[in-house]
């Protein structure tokens, strides 16, 4: 059982496996967070690279559990020590203000999990994805159009692993958390999930996130292979997703 921190503490949750080239900028852009989370929790899925190494030099705790995104998630918070948890990827840099928007966002007992809006693009300084980006952006809106009609008349936005999704762990643990086996789109079925509970948002402040996905694909392919596999997800064809959405470091 996690040692409970004091009332409105906030985790910052990364999981990780092999990110030792991502990792030095995310240290860097954590220890500028004003104020400081409560605590900075990287969940390892069995890296072979330094990930732990610089993990833990950075004083971060760090525990290792089954790889697998949503399994490294769902072992996360249950280990958290804050009562708010922000999942943050390895490859996504946070504004310096992160804790102090969660918490004011949070503090709308209406909103059960929001995430920050994501640029994407290469190291500091370099372009951003412009079109990708405000595709990233849209799809929040038409993904719920498309796939759950009922929701989006609600007000239910679909957000991604890229957005540095956050809520409170106990909303979290009540809904059961991720699907265990999902590899991709598992932030999809949690905002179904917590949808439940209140609304799904994206807050207008940018975080900036990694390119390397288009870097490698180019952004015709990359877009075409985002599309697909929401398709994929939205027909149930789950079995193909991971497939169609290889792991790029």
């Amino acid at each position: 059982m996690a040692k409970r921190l004091e009332p409105g503490g906030v985790t910052v949750l990364i999981p990780a496996l092999n990110e030792a080239a991502a990792l030095p900028r995310l240290v860097a852009a954590l220890e500028r967070l004003e104020p400081q989370p409560a605590e900075i929790l990287c969940i390892d899925g069995g890296s072979t690279d330094d990930t732990i190494a610089i993990a833990e030099a950075a004083g971060w705790r760090v525990l290792g559990c089954e790889k697998g995104r949503a399994k490294q998630i769902n072992f996360g918070v249950a280990e958290a020590r804050g009562d708010t948890v922000v999942v943050l990827h390895a490859d996504t840099i946070p504004p310096p203000d992160l804790v102090g928007v969660v918490r004011d966002t949070l503090a709308d007992r209406r909103t059960a999990l929001a995430g920050f809006t994501p640029l994407i693009g290469g190291q500091p300084h370099e372009k951003t994805r412009w079109v990708t980006s405000a595709h990233n952006w849209a799809k929040t809106w038409y993904a719920p159009l498309l796939c759950r009609p009922h929701l989006f008349l609600r007000g239910v936005r679909l957000l991604f692993g890229d957005h540095a999704m956050f809520f409170r762990r106990a909303d979290f643990l009540s809904v059961g958390g991720f699907t265990p086996g999902d590899q991709v789109m598992e932030e999809a079925d949690l905002c179904i999930r917590m949808a439940r509970i209140g609304r799904i948002r994206l807050v207008p402040r940018f975080i900036h996130t990694s390119d390397r996905r288009i870097a490698a694909w180019g952004p015709w392919k990359a877009n075409w292979i985002y599309f697909k596999v929401g398709i994929l997800w939205a027909v149930g064809a789950r079995a193909r997703m991971a497939r169609d959405y290889p792991d790029v470091r």
